[in-house]
């Protein structure tokens, strides 16, 4: 297989980006498995819970987990790219990348919507059936505003053609005007929906870094000061601004760090990003290994279906094990260092089944060309009206 793939691999791949994309991916479903848990009511019904709540030691865990700025660079790095290969329109380019992304979703959310009362007739508690739809929907929001960014593409172009990698410096600027407002002593004066004004900038912020870095406009000097600069201004946020030290949401806590982007996510992410360049050269020379490659291409082969379906298979080994009570590591409380160990003796359990799941699911990643404008709006129906149960909204 491995020989098959390097006969079949194009001379012009880039193999270290694609390398970089299957591991911030990657590290997404690792993340949502190992940082998210469970605990069981009196009924016998899941909620969420998160071992960050009991450690907070477990924080730094997160700067390696939440690699999103690696996933937009290498976004932006890959749609430049294949904007300038493109046949036809800047229009039709861009249709058929929002196909690409929408396609999956509407897959998995159309399948929940069906599962779900089949479920609930199977005697799961409703409570259950609202937590799951919490965590398949929840890394959905990814997808909006990868096709958001990507709409941009040609604004992108121009900007790092005329401003190199300095291009993405206002969006750093605005997220930090934002983040002062919402949390210097003008807070009390500032209304809460400000805050989502850094969404758009936030997470465009690496993907026009790699825009930047597409159009050869980032080397080595560029990349050493993103490194530089991005560790200095991650560590005066944490040590001098006292930002949450997490990267993700801690349930109980009033502030989180990347529901909508603050600036220690773009610190974060230009450290990565730097480093991502740096390693680049010496990730491709490996990546001509076939054996190395391989794993590589079947990641991003599944990439999507990777993202939309991973947290279905943490539920699918939950779910039923809720209705045999507490299983450690899996349905009971992540509040015992016990229980990190137990949870990583459950990771290549949740992998096994994602990759049961992805050989029927990937399909949802291909063309629909054979499927009829009746099953498409059935689709887009199903999907809607699991995302107004998914948000609770009914």
């Amino acid at each position: 297989m491995a020989w098959r793939i390097e006969r079949d691999t194009p001379a012009h791949r880039d193999r270290a980006v694609d390398a970089l994309r299957a591991l911030a991916l990657l590290a997404v479903p690792t993340g949502h498995w190992l940082l998210g848990g469970f605990t069981l009511d009196s009924a016998g019904a899941l909620h969420n819970a998160s071992p960050l709540s009991a450690f907070a030691a477990l924080a730094p865990a997160s700067w390696v987990l939440q690699m999103l700025g690696i996933f937009f660079l290498v976004g932006g790095y890959a749609s430049v790219l294949s904007y300038h290969r493109r046949k036809g329109s800047a229009g039709s380019w861009l249709r058929g990348r929002i196909a690409r992304l929408g396609r999956p979703v509407l897959g998995v959310t159309a399948v929940w919507a069906v599962a779900a009362p089949v479920l609930f007739a199977a005697g799961v508690p409703v409570t259950t059936l609202r937590t799951g739809a919490t965590l398949v929907i929840q890394p959905l929001w990814f997808v909006g505003v990868y096709a958001a960014v990507t709409a941009l593409t040609p604004y992108c172009v121009r900007a790092a053609r005329r401003l190199g990698g300095w291009a993405a410096a206002p969006l750093l600027v605005s997220v930090a005007v934002v983040d002062f407002l919402r949390y210097g002593p003008y807070a009390d004066s500032v209304p809460s929906w400000l805050a989502l004004v850094n969404i758009l900038p936030g997470w465009l912020f690496a993907y026009q870094l790699g825009v930047s870095w597409g159009e050869g406009r980032i080397g080595r000097r560029g990349a050493w000061l993103l490194c530089a600069g991005g560790t200095a201004l991650f560590a005066a946020l944490l040590v001098l601004f006292h930002y949450p030290a997490s990267m993700v949401g801690v349930p109980g806590e009033a502030r989180t760090n990347s529901h909508p982007p603050s600036l220690l996510v773009l610190a974060l992410a230009s450290a990565q990003s730097g480093a991502a360049i740096l390693v680049r050269d010496r990730l491709a020379r490996l990546l001509a290994r076939p054996a190395l490659w391989a794993p590589v291409v079947v990641v991003n082969l599944c990439a999507m279906t990777v993202l939309c379906w991973h947290q279905s298979a943490m539920l699918a080994a939950a779910v039923p094990a809720a209705a045999l009570g507490g299983i450690q590591g899996l349905t009971t409380a992540p509040d015992s260092p016990l229980w990190i160990v137990q949870r990583l003796a459950w990771l290549p359990v949740f992998a096994a089944i994602l990759v049961l799941i992805a050989r029927y699911a990937r399909r949802f990643e291909a063309p629909w060309t054979r499927t009829t404008a009746a099953r498409r709006t059935a689709a887009g129906l199903l999907s809607a009206g699991f995302a107004v149960f998914a948000l609770g909204l009914a």
